[in-house]
């Protein structure tokens, strides 16, 4: 796992400085890239739990109309309201074009999950004032914290 602040420094550990916990305490609407409907997929089972977790969801997938019971969007430009967090569950050469959306809606934090790691899209992100996970389960980091974010 990476973490990556604005400003090209890369951090990482957990504590009172935990850009993780306070990513996750503090925001709230997660637009989902690539999730699917398919209970098998990995992105269904991973947002189902962040769902359950109290975060507000957003289905982005032109091949789905609807997720969990979410409206999806063909793109992070169509939806309405404002996004905080775009989960990317697409292979990491397709990562470019979703940091492109994020900058242009105004997202604080791409996390691209386990697995999928692109310097050049990351740094891009980060010169945009982005925060940038790469290769990161967001369930597991949530699962990680639960105590410290009941606090």
């Amino acid at each position: 796992m990476r973490v990556h602040i604005p400003g090209g420094a890369e951090i990482g550990g957990r504590g009172d400085g935990d850009p993780i916990t306070k990513i996750l305490r503090e925001s709230k609407t997660i637009a989902v890239v690539g999730l699917s409907a398919n209970p098998e997929r990995p992105s269904f089972g991973v947002t189902e739990y962040m769902q359950e977790a109290g975060y507000r969801i957003i289905p982005v997938n032109p091949n789905e109309r609807e997720v969990l019971g979410e409206k999806s969007y063909a793109r992070l430009e169509d939806v309405a309201e404002k996004i905080e967090i775009v989960n990317v569950f697409r292979r990491a050469e397709e990562v470019p074009p979703v940091v492109e959306s994020a900058i242009r809606i105004g997202a604080k934090v791409v996390w691209m999950q386990s697995g999928i790691e692109n310097e050049a899209a990351a740094e891009k992100a980060r010169a945009a004032g982005m925060v940038v996970i790469e290769d990161a389960c967001i369930l597991v980091e949530h699962r990680r914290r639960v105590g410290e974010l009941k606090q």
